[in-house]
C-alpha cells in the first residue's frame, strides 16, 4: 500500500503573533518567532539545512517551544533523516499533548521505518482527539493494512473516504485493500467512482493493470500500467509491473529491461525479484530462476506466483 503523499505545510506565527513582532520591543518572544520565521523560509526555499539552524536557534531561546520542533521534524524528514524527525515530533507531543499534527507525522515516519506498533498507538491517538478528521483514519488504514489486518484497514480507508470524498487516493486504498482480499469486482466497482473524482491519478491505473492481470487480460493490464506511468514516471513499481505483463506478452527481453530497470530505482523490491526468477523460468535457466524463487519462498510464502513458478523451475 502506498503511502499518500500529501503536503506536509509548515507551521506558521499567527497573524496576531506577527502583529506583535512588528509593532513590539525585540523581546525574547518576537526574537524565537523571527527564528521561526526565517527557518520557515528557508524550508519552503528546500533548504532544510539552512531551516534546521534556525528553527534550533529559537529552541535555545525557548525548550518548550512545541512549533519549532515540529519544523524542524519536517527539515529532517526532507532529509529522509527519520529517526531525527520521530525524536523531535516526540517533544513537540511533550510540550503540547495535543499536537494533532505532530502525532499525525509521527505515526507517518513510524510506518516508514517499520514500526507499525507505535504507528497504530499514534493513529488512537489521533482517532481520540478528532474522529471528524479524516487523517485519523487515513493513518489507522495504514496501519492496519501493514499489519495484514485487511477488515480493520478497510473500514478506517472507508471512514476517511466518508469524510474526504473527493479525495481518490482514499478510495483506491479501499480498492487496494479488495484487491488484496482477492475481491475484485469490488475493487473494480471502488475503482469506478475513483475515475470519476480524478481519472488522472497514476495509483489508479496501476492497481487497474493489476486486476486485468490476474483476470489475464495481459494486453489490458498493459494498457493501464502504461497510463500510470505517463502520468507519473518515478514509480519503481509501475516499470515493474510492466515488465511482468510484457513478460506473459511474449516479450521477455523487454520485459527483463523493465523489471532490472525497476531494481535500480528500489533493489528491495521482492515483487520485483519474483518477477526475474519468472524470467528464467520462461527461458528454461532453472539455476537462475531457482536463486531467485527459493528464498522469496521462504521469506514470502504467501506472495502470488512464487510457488508455481518454483515448482516449474523445480522440474526443468
Amino acid at each position: 500500500m502506498k503511502r499518500l503523499k500529501m503536503k506536509k505545510n509548515i507551521k506558521k506565527l499567527t497573524l496576531v503573533a506577527l502583529s506583535l513582532f512588528v509593532f513590539s520591543c525585540d523581546t525574547d518572544e518576537s526574537k524565537k518567532g523571527r527564528f521561526l520565521l526565517k527557518g520557515n523560509e528557508k524550508l519552503e526555499a528546500n533548504d532544510p539545512k539552512g531551516a534546521m539552524e534556525f528553527y534550533s536557534e529559537a529552541i535555545e531561546m525557548d525548550s518548550t517551544f512545541a512549533d519549532a520542533y515540529y519544523n524542524k521534524a519536517l527539515a529532517h524528514i526532507q532529509l529522509n533523516q527519520l529517526f531525527e524527525s520521530i525524536q523531535d515530533l516526540s517533544l513537540a507531543i511533550n510540550y503540547q499533548p495535543d499536537y494533532y499534527e505532530a502525532i499525525f507525522q509521527r505515526g507517518l515516519s513510524y510506518l516508514d521505518i517499520g514500526e507499525f506498533y507505535n504507528a497504530r498507538e499514534d493513529a488512537q491517538k489521533l482517532v481520540a482527539l478528532d474522529d471528524q478528521n479524516w487523517k485519523s483514519h487515513f493513518l489507522s488504514g495504514l496501519v492496519e493494512e501493514k499489519l495484514m489486518n485487511f477488515p480493520a484497514a478497510l473500514l478506517a480507508f472507508s471512514n476517511a473516504a466518508e469524510l474526504n470524498p473527493e479525495n481518490s487516493d482514499l478510495l483506491v486504498n479501499q480498492a487496494t485493500i479488495l484487491y488484496y482480499q482477492k475481491d475484485l469486482a469490488g475493487a473494480k466497482k471502488i475503482l469506478i467512482k475513483a475515475m470519476d473524482v480524478n481519472p488522472l491519478e497514476p495509483n489508479l491505473h496501476n492497481l487497474r493493470s493489476m486486476i486485468y492481470f490476474d483476470e489475464q487480460n495481459y494486453a489490458e493490464a498493459l494498457d493501464a500500467v502504461e497510463k500510470a506511468i505517463s502520468l507519473n514516471n518515478s514509480q519503481a513499481y509501475f516499470y515493474n509491473n510492466k515488465g511482468l505483463y510484457l513478460l506473459f506478452l511474449d516479450q521477455q527481453e523487454e520485459g527483463l529491461a523493465l523489471i532490472n530497470q525497476s531494481l535500480q530505482m528500489d533493489s528491495k523490491n521482492p515483487f520485483a525479484l519474483r518477477n526475474k526468477g519468472i524470467y528464467y523460468v520462461m527461458q528454461g535457466d532453472n539455476i537462475s530462476a531457482l536463486q531467485y524463487l527459493v528464498e522469496l519462498d521462504q521469506n514470502y510464502p504467501d506472495m502470488d506466483l512464487v510457488k508455481e513458478y518454483l515448482e516449474k523451475a523445480q522440474t526443468l
